[in-house]
């Protein structure tokens, strides 16, 4: 009994640890599966990554092997996109500020692909492309049919529903979009979103890459064409016809443009030069001079003098209404972008360059800027054969010409000599005066109202008897200097100079408005300078003082001297009564007549010092003293 009792003792034992071991193999049953799930999901993720990374390479190595080429870039950049993002079709279009314009499709539905092929501009407005121009990121629809794209295209005619539109951006400016589309409604996921960016990022390079490879290749044709042409005009002096062909040939080449002409312009009437690809109307033009319609392209530049750029006559309604069949024919007829070029030298029309496209296609700015080089090169050739023919026509009377400039070189010589001792022995306004005119008429004897001016040193006299001569001529060369520089400065002319006396008239030869005025005032700056050349006398032992007497009247003008060494002379009372009025003045006095004291009025203040008899004169003198400029009058 014992042993069936401790028998069922252990079968009673045995059945919880049973239960126990099914748990176990369950618990492990269910690790086994999640590792599993993990697996397949990491293997998945890991194709997945492996697919993008295969596609990201076959699009960088179209990027690479078709340097620009954008349209295999394009295609395999959509082809992949669809394929990865499990999409049905897509396209990408390219912005060009305004419209997007479809660049590539793949995988289209046939109605939709016909309608975009007629129309290939896609509309920002009511496009899911729309909101990348502001928001400048993606644009996820979950189903078309519950937006405001249901009646777009892409959902009537395509049948799309699930869409995802991601920019192309350049430094923070939308150029161009991608988009794919699913024709059930199933969102795209992050990662397929985080792709088609990715491709989009791809799309910008292969875009920017083509651009500065375009502009590269345009810059070398366009230093090759500029080259061409001046070799043509350096190899063909003096011939302009070559020259014309060749610039009118690489300008239409580099530019794509399918007629133009090169146009010739006397001041009166247009010539044909040179033209390539124009109707025959252009011959019968090329007979003779004419007269350009003022709408056509050269009416406009003749018009102007300035660059004519027409992107599309066809947005001009009356264009072709307006002008006569034969301008059409020339500038119009299937013709929609026009430029025309002016050809100036020295703001003178001379010419101009016309160059057509029959498509609307606008010309860019560095086709321009092309097409005004060639009509600046244009201008140099044509001066580089005026100046030719010119040197030509000049070079048959060489030895004419010789003799003649030998006889003139020797008339000139004997001017320069006679000029030199002119201006050895005149005042320089004298001899300016008589250089100027080539004749020496003005130093004739002749009688003027004129402003009269002496001035000398106090105490000279007995300076020089108790100096040495160098200390004389030394302080006369100070003082010469000094008083030189102011009579130049204020137009007045040397009359004659005595050791320390000096005499300057105003008003002769050279016309002066006030002379009385300009004589005073030159005194009042001879005073101030002298009489800081005075202080240093005095600091050196000489006691020296400086007056000036100014007198206005008639003298009578004119050389005196003989042959070899003439001096100009101003002879009348006038003269004796400013020396007169010299004499008269204390250091530092500038003593007037009272002539002169009318004429300066209010300009400078003065004193009265009394009547002076003066010798030569019958009745005493008025004398005035002047004290300085007024406020008003500025010395300098």
């Amino acid at each position: 009994m014992r042993r069936r009792s401790g028998a069922g003792k252990a079968q009673r034992g045995q059945r919880p640890q049973q239960g126990r071991g099914n748990e176990q193999k369950t618990e492990r049953r269910s690790t086994v599966g999640s590792r599993e799930v993990e697996v397949a999901r990491l293997t998945r993720e890991l194709d997945e990554a492996q697919e993008r990374q295969t596609a990201t390479y076959e699009v960088l190595r179209i990027i690479s092997s078709s340097p620009g080429h954008l349209k295999p870039v394009f295609d395999a950049i959509l082809s992949n996109a669809v394929r990865i993002c499990d999409a049905r079709f897509g396209n990408l279009a390219l912005f060009n500020g305004t419209e997007l314009r479809l660049a590539a499709l793949h995988n289209p539905p046939r109605a939709y692909e016909e309608v975009r092929l007629r129309n290939p501009v896609i509309s920002l407005e009511g496009s899911i492309a729309g909101p990348l121009a502001k928001t400048k990121r993606f644009n996820h629809v979950r189903d078309l049919a519950e937006e405001p794209y249901a009646r777009s295209i892409l959902a009537t005619v395509a049948g799309a529903r699930t869409a995802l539109a991601v920019p192309l951006l350049h430094e923070g400016t939308l150029i161009g979009a991608i988009a794919i589309y699913r024709q059930q409604v199933r969102p795209f996921t992050d990662r397929q979103i985080e792709l088609l960016e990715n491709f989009a990022a791809q799309a910008v390079i292969a875009i920017e890459n083509t651009r500065l490879l375009n502009e590269l290749k345009q810059s070398l044709e366009q230093q090759t064409a500029t080259a061409e042409v001046l070799g043509v005009i350096s190899s063909s002096p003096g011939e302009l016809v070559p020259v014309f062909n060749s610039m009118l040939e690489n300008a239409m080449r580099i530019c794509s443009a399918g007629l133009g002409a090169l146009y010739r312009y006397d001041g009166n009437a247009f010539s044909i030069a040179a033209y390539v690809g124009v109707s025959a109307v252009v011959e019968l033009m090329s007979g003779g001079p004419f007269h350009p319609h003022p709408d056509s392209v050269l009416g406009r530049v003749f018009a102007t003098r300035d660059i004519v750029d027409v992107p599309d006559a066809t947005q001009d309604p009356g264009y072709l209404k307006r002008i006569p069949v034969w301008v059409a024919s020339v500038d119009g007829d299937s013709t929609r972008s026009m430029l025309g070029v002016p050809m100036i030298k020295e703001n003178t029309l001379i010419g101009a360059l016309v160059i057509l496209r029959r498509e609307a296609r606008p010309f860019t700015d560095k086709e321009v800027e092309l097409v005004k080089n060639f009509a600046a090169q244009a201008v140099i050739a044509i001066e580089n054969t005026r100046l030719l023919n010119e040197l030509r026509e000049r070079t048959q009377e060489v030895v004419k010409l010789n003799q003649q400039l030998e006889q003139r070189v020797a008339d000139q010589v004997a001017e320069i000599e006679r000029m030199s001792r002119l201006r050895r022995f005149l005042p320089p306004q004298v001899a300016d005066l008589i250089v100027a005119s080539g004749t020496e008429k003005q130093l004739e004897s002749h009688r003027r109202e004129i402003t009269a001016l002496f001035c000398d040193l106090r105490g000279f006299t007995g300076f020089s008897e108790s100096s040495d001569p160098e200390d004389v001529m030394a302080l006369l060369a100070q003082y010469h200097a000094a008083i030189g520089e102011i009579i130049i400065k204020y137009s007045g002319t040397l009359e004659r100079y005595a050791g320390d006396g000096v005499m300057v008239v105003f008003n002769d030869p050279v016309p002066v408005e006030n002379p009385a005025l300009q004589a005073v005032l030159m005194a009042l700056n001879m005073r101030a300078a002298i009489g800081g050349l005075i202080e240093k006398w005095r600091d050196l032992g000489h006691d020296l003082g400086f007056g000036i007497g100014i007198a206005h009247g008639f003298a009578t003008l004119g050389t005196i001297g003989f042959e070899g060494r003439r001096d100009y002379a101003a002879i009348g009372t006038v003269s004796n009564v400013a020396s007169r009025l010299c004499d008269e003045a204390k250091p530092g006095q500038i003593l007037i007549s009272p002539r002169v004291r009318q004429a300066v009025g209010a300009a400078v203040t003065v004193e009265s010092v009394g009547e002076f008899e003066l010798k030569g004169l019958r009745r005493p003198m008025m004398t005035y003293n002047v004290l300085g400029g007024t406020a008003s009058k500025e010395l300098n």
